[in-house]
């Protein structure tokens, strides 16, 4: 048969005649030989053939991170009538070909409760080529970037172009195989005879058993880089222990704050699969920033070998093999003081939290000691008493000790002194940076209180750590937010989006990120726009896990040219998927308590052109340009009618053309400084009359 004939459109015409329904007969044997042929060049090197993965079989829980920075737990979809992956790959012709169906697909089922994926498991495929390549096939897919190849793994993947319904009320697989017939290798169908993935689809939500639950579905090679079969090399001793050392045991020893204890052999075989279960998912460690995204000081998350070969012992089952266990030989036990014994302890007043109900804040203080001078202050650590009670401690230096009770009314003043999440307890600040501290003040507190069933009685201390007398760092180190407390989070949205932004008035140097939100917290992402209009995401957490929380320092500080723009994202989930959602059916805004909501991006800085010998007064204009960054969703530079949203801005909208003076369409800062000063001038007069 001639090549071009090999390569052209196979025809569906009917026989009319004995001789040319044997000549067409001799054809397709023809075709399917070279078709084999071609199946066995594709597929040489492959692994186990899909056919080996049977449908029935169970998937295992998984958090992914698709092309936009947003996680995505299977487990949470259990409300779903089917969960649809489609296996992808950068460069497949199957995949590309197929492009068009795999949107009509997704399309027929709108609104009728199916989730459509699709999963790329290519060790080659970056996040930046995922999306030009969703980009020129209009791929209209949340793509999920298997990076550790474990959730193909499980899958039994061998292929891209492979279609997988899974069966949420059992997590089973339902059906596998291509969507249709149309396409093969080097040859496609005007249109498809078979819809394989939308006929087992159709029967499934019908409720009625797949008839042809398997077909062999024609895609690329997906390269698996460490096969199953290594488990048997991994050592405990040489590979595991160490990994458990470096990443796990400062939480999880005596008196530590994780659960249980992996100190030795026994301790981590005994929760292997639980370990399983929650590396699996990215629940642990709790280091929730993407890896791809920038690189940070005291990285507690697992690499992705580490992660692999956790996972594979442990699917190996878990064994001990030879030598004497590194870890059984220590005696792990935390210390009282991690950082040391600190210069200055600070008792915040105890506090009795009851065992049921809602604790407002509590903004108790503490004074300096007697006989503490000016000193700079390096770093600090936050001792909770009851850690179940405590969610957070905020602090703030106060020059001189409040009048009145240390149980109330302290505030939080000026420059932090360090600050209390689960999982973050204590602030060391980079080489040659502190934070003034004169002499006679106080540190003033925000103190979260939550109960959890038991009365308890909370004793929570402070540890301070200063320079050496006499010694001065250069830079002064000084913290802020990006803040928006105007938000309303509609009802039952899953993926709610915001953003603020600050524009810096001189150069700066960045340190650190602390993203903060509350139970409806989805993801968040920090961004920098340099004045040219060029973005860069310094931040990324596609999974915001409000159990565990803390600064994120940054390897090297970031320099923030004056002009430039940091860009908070956040995503809430207020829909009844989120398991922590104290209400779905409620709209949420701004608010202290963790059933209300915050946008709260903090952040340490220092000014280019400071030194401690000679201060400077930038931070008022960093922190005015907050309202603006509150309003210009968009991040265009100007201000539009339709973004004055909120009690504080609507009110503006009837006004809007008086105060665009340059008719330009938007309000630009100083604009917008006029616009709101005028209802308080107005407010002003009134009084006066």
């Amino acid at each position: 048969m001639p090549v071009a004939r090999m390569r052209g459109e196979i025809s569906d015409q009917t026989a009319d005649t004995r001789p040319k329904e044997k000549t067409m007969k001799r054809e397709r044997l023809l075709a399917a030989s070279a078709v084999a042929l071609l199946v066995g060049i594709w597929g040489m090197g492959g692994g186990a053939s899909i056919a080996s993965a049977a449908a029935g079989q169970k998937v295992d829980n998984f958090e992914l991170t698709d092309q936009n920075l947003l996680g995505h737990s299977l487990y949470s979809m259990a409300d779903a009538r089917a969960i649809v992956l489609i296996t992808q790959g950068n460069g497949c012709p199957v995949v590309r070909n197929n492009a068009i169906a795999y949107n009509a697909l997704k399309a027929a089922y709108a609104g009728k409760g199916v989730e459509f994926f699709m999963l790329n498991a290519n060790s080659q495929d970056s996040r930046e080529d995922i999306l030009k390549e969703a980009a020129e096939f209009h791929y209209d897919f949340r793509i999920l970037q298997d990076l550790n190849q474990l959730v193909g793994e499980q899958l039994n993947l061998e292929r891209t172009g492979e279609v997988i319904i899974i069966d949420p009320k059992t997590w089973n697989i339902v059906f596998r195989g291509p969507i249709d017939d149309r396409v093969t290798y080097e040859r496609q169908k005007t249109a498809p005879t078979k819809t394989y993935a939308k006929d087992a689809l159709d029967t499934f939500l019908a409720g009625r058993p797949i008839r042809t639950a398997r077909v062999d579905a024609p895609g690329c090679l997906i390269n698996f880089l460490e096969a199953k079969t290594d488990a048997a090399k991994i050592s405990y001793v040489k590979d595991i222990a160490p990994i458990i050392q470096e990443k796990c045991i400062s939480c999880h020893q005596q008196g530590g704050i994780g659960p249980m204890t992996l100190v030795n052999y026994n301790d981590i075989k005994g929760h292997s699969l639980m370990i399983r279960e929650v590396v699996r998912t990215r629940r642990m460690p709790p280091f929730h920033v993407d890896p791809r995204i920038g690189k940070f000081h005291d990285d507690k998350s697992l690499s992705a070998d580490q992660v692999k070969t956790l996972v594979h012992w442990i699917e190996a089952g878990a064994p001990r093999g030879t030598g004497i266990d590194p870890l059984a030989s220590h005696q792990f036990a935390a210390a009282e003081w991690p950082l040391g014994t600190p210069d200055v302890v600070l008792n915040i007043p105890a506090y009795t939290i009851p065992a049921n109900g809602i604790v407002d804040y509590q903004n108790p203080w503490a004074a300096m000691p007697e006989g503490v001078g000016d000193r700079w202050l390096r770093a600090s650590t936050i001792k909770i008493d009851e850690r179940q009670a405590v969610h957070h401690v905020l602090t703030g230096y106060l020059s001189k000790v409040p009048n009145g009770p240390n149980t109330r009314g302290g505030g939080l003043g000026g420059p932090s002194v360090g600050g209390y999440a689960v999982g973050a307890e204590s602030t060391v600040m980079p080489a040659d940076t502190g934070t003034f501290l004169a002499k006679g003040g106080a540190v003033g507190f925000q103190m979260h209180y939550s109960p959890f069933g038991k009365e308890v009685t909370d004793h929570t201390r402070v540890g301070l750590y200063f320079y050496k007398e006499g010694e001065v760092p250069t830079r002064v180190m000084h913290n802020s937010v990006i803040i928006d407390n105007t938000f309303q989070i509609p009802a039952n949205d899953p993926n709610w989006e915001d953003v603020a932004y600050v524009t810096f008035p001189k150069d700066a140097k960045l340190f650190t990120a602390f993203p903060h939100a509350h139970y409806r917290g989805r993801s968040s992402m920090l961004e920098i726009q340099y004045p040219d209009g060029r973005r860069e995401t310094l931040l990324a957490m596609p999974h915001y896990d409000f159990n565990w929380q803390g600064a994120y320092e940054f390897e090297h500080p970031i320099d923030i040219p004056a002009s430039s723009k940091l860009i908070a994202h956040f995503t809430y989930d207020n829909s009844k998927r989120n398991p922590a959602n104290p209400d779905p059916n409620r709209v949420t805004g701004w608010g202290e308590q963790s059933f209300d909501e915050m946008f709260y991006m903090a952040y340490t800085y220092t000014w280019n052109d400071e030194t401690s010998a000679h201060p400077v007064t930038y931070d008022t204009q960093l922190a005015a340009s907050r309202t603006f960054g509150v309003l210009d969703k968009n991040v265009s530079g100007k201000i539009e009618a339709s973004e004055l949203n909120g009690r504080q801005f609507a009110a503006l909208r009837p006004m809007f053309a008086m105060f665009d003076r340059n008719g330009d369409g938007g309000l630009d800062p100083a604009e917008l400084a006029a616009a709101t000063a005028a209802p308080r001038r107005a407010a002003g007069s009134a009084d006066a009359g």
